[in-house]
Formats: C-alpha cells, structure tokens, sequence
C-alpha cells in the first residue's frame, strides 16, 4: 500500500506542477474518442443516417442528455477471420458489446464508464486465432471471448487553462499509452503488432492513476501508475495489498494539444512488477513513435520498441505504414511489422491491410486481410488470414 501510494503522489505532482490537455487522456480507443464521430476529424459526412433514421426518439432523447452534459453509446462489433493455417482450427469469430459514456458533473470534472461483453461464437475467439495456427501473431485484438468486463469507471479532472489532467479510478492503460491515430482495433488495424506496442506488457483494465502534464504548447508529458495484476472481469482493491504495478512515463511532441494523436512523436518507458506468484516475470523497456497527419488524409506512421523480461509477446519490435482517411469518414491502412521473441532468434514479418466502409457515423463495415511470413511456432513459410469486422452504434 505504501509503495503505491508513494508513486500515486509521485504521478499527481507532476500532473499539478506542471501543465495537459484539456480534453484529458484520450486516445483513438477510448471512450471519448468512441462518443464523436468521423475519428475526431472535421466535417464528418457520411452515406447514411443509419440507425438514426430508425428510431428518431431515442436519439433525440440521448442528444437532449447530452446537452445536460451526460453522452453515452451502446455499440455492438463482430468480427471473423478465416486463416490459411495448416494447424489449429482454422477460422475464429466474435463480438463485443459495449455500454459507455461520460457525463461532466463540474466545469472541470467528468465520470467516464465503459461496461463490455466479449465473447466468441466458436471454438476460438480471434485475438487467438494466429497464435492457434502456429504464428507468434495477436491477429485480432480485443475479441477475446473474457466475458463481462468493467472496463473504465474513473474520474478526470482538468485545470481550469487545460494546463494538466488528472485520472484516477478503473484505468485501461491502452487508451492513452503509445497512441497513434491507426492504435484503435474497433476502427483501425486489428493486429497487435499495429495497436498498442507488442513490446509492451501492458496491464489488463485495472485500478490506477494516470496524469498528464503540458510542458509548452508543443511538449507534453504522461504519466501512469496502475494494477499489473488487475482482472476486469471481477474488479478490486488488491493492488493496495501486492503493490504489483505497472508504470509508465511518455514524453512528446505534437503540432497543437487539440491534435494530440494526430501529429505525435513520442517516447515511452515503461515498468512492470514481478508476479508474486510467479506467473510474470519483471518486465521494463521503451517504445518509440513518430505520426503525422498530412492534409488530413494521410498518416504515415513509424513505431518501434524493446523489452527485458520475456512477458511482452516480441521483445523488438518494428512497424511502418500509412493509414488514409478519404472524406473524412471511410478509412484505410496498410502496415508492415517485424518482430522477434525472446526466445527465439528469428524474425516474424506481418502485414496488414484494411479498408473500413463508414456507412453512417452508426454502421462500420471493414474487409481486411493479413499475411505473416516465417510464422515462428508453425512449419508453414506464411500464413494469410483474412477478416471482416462490423461496428453498429445506437
């Protein structure tokens, strides 16, 4: 308890001394980022007004408690893969469904709650797909069949000239660490490889305390100190009895605070705590990434990263590619990763590519497909899976 307490305060000087964003810690992945349109992008425009068009009065009534301050969405995504793999069964399917909203109670202060289902239709959900047909791959993050999770429940509080904001409650780490515009698996690439760092032994949702700091109008700084142990499907306190935690620190670069996962280059270190238990080894190291939006369509992108301890999935890790965003709603990536593990000395090269069909701002479609060369648990030379995700938002 001590030990956590003494970081927490560590995290909230930081966030008080110096200066963040005044939207607070958001990535493309979390739930404010999942309440606007149009991947935060101007002048949103769409082929449709489906669902809303269905059912006029419950949007209404949900756009009228939005202007008392209290949004929320419930969505529902699935997705399917179909794998060349000679081994393991061969094909995965799954969904999410997700209750989530904030609601700003102060002039600085909000509550923000994600409450989710994740479950799989089949024998194999698809986060595990690749790793079923002998590839060292997470070909489908966040389909992972864990069942009722609470995902987020934590406070933000902002300064009064957006110069810091402070979080703390259920935290899910990924929604602010290591971001980039394409990090997202519900709109963007469905990889790990191209999500949150591979290399990174990132906790499940858990209890925790994130701040950020805004050192100038073009530095930031983001802190976090969270559960390493922490289980979303039965949420607790024990984290102030182990003191197992996983911190982090990131420091970067970005054109305005209002763009922050726009145009980013960054730097994260990052620290996780023995299992007592023996179950996870000690675990630290450093992740980079440089993004930059170009006329607000294109994203080139470049991330690379090294771990110690043998937890993460890769222990080096190297992506590049560009995402593209036509009319501000349909989106497209192609991505190239290579890695290796720390048991091995061999490199795995992925690919992805994906284009995602906004219907409306309540109906995504997105055909992808992804092809892993040198598979290091399989004796195949490739593997090619081939998936289709959809996301319908009331």
């Amino acid at each position: 308890m001590n030990r956590f307490l003494k970081l927490a305060l560590v995290v909230a000087f930081c966030s008080v001394g110096s200066g963040a964003f005044a939207q607070g810690l958001n990535g493309p992945s979390s739930v404010g980022a999942d309440l606007e349109p149009g991947d935060g992008l101007t002048d949103p425009q769409f082929r449709s007004d489906f669902p809303r068009n269905g059912a006029p009065g419950w949007f209404a009534w949900k756009d009228g408690l939005a202007e008392k301050g209290f949004k929320f969405n419930f969505d529902y995504l699935t997705l399917g893969q179909w794998s060349t793999a000679d081994q393991g069964e061969g094909e995965a399917s799954g969904g999410i469904a997700r209750l989530y909203g904030s609601w700003q109670a102060t002039e600085r202060g909000s509550l923000t709650f994600k409450l989710e289902d994740r479950h799989r239709y089949g024998a194999v959900a698809p986060q595990f797909l690749g790793l079923d047909g002998g590839a060292r791959s997470i070909t489908g993050t966040a389909f992972n069949g864990n069942g009722t999770m609470l995902t987020n429940l934590f406070w933000t509080q902002r300064a009064d000239d957006g110069a810091w904001t402070l979080q703390f409650g259920q935290l899910d780490v990924t929604d602010f660490l290591d971001i980039y515009g394409a990090v997202s698996p519900y709109t963007a690439f469905q990889n790990l490889a191209f999500n949150t760092n591979p290399t990174i032994n990132a906790p499940n949702p858990g209890l925790g305390l994130a701040g950020g700091v805004r050192l100038s109008d073009n530095f930031y700084m983001v802190g976090s100190v969270a559960d390493a142990n922490a289980d979303p499907t039965e949420p607790d306190f024990d984290v102030f009895s182990d003191g197992e935690l996983f911190k982090s620190v990131e420091i970067g670069y970005t054109s305005g605070m209002d763009r922050i996962y726009f145009d980013n280059i960054h730097l994260t270190l990052w620290h996780a705590d023995a299992a007592s238990g023996g179950g996870r080894p000690e675990d630290y190291g450093a992740a980079f990434s440089a993004a930059w939006f170009i006329d607000n369509k294109w994203l080139p992108f470049f991330r690379a990263g090294v771990s110690q301890g043998k937890a993460a999935l890769y222990e080096k890790s190297v992506s590049a590619g560009v995402a593209y965003y036509g009319r501000n709603t349909d989106a497209a990536g192609i991505g190239l990763n290579w890695a290796e593990a720390a048991d091995t000395s061999e490199g795995q090269v992925t690919m992805e590519a994906f284009y995602r069909f906004s219907i409306s701002s309540g109906l995504q479609i997105t055909p992808s497909v992804q092809f892993i060369d040198n598979p290091l648990d399989s004796a195949q030379s490739s593997i090619t899976l081939f998936g289709l995700r959809a996301r319908v938002v009331f």
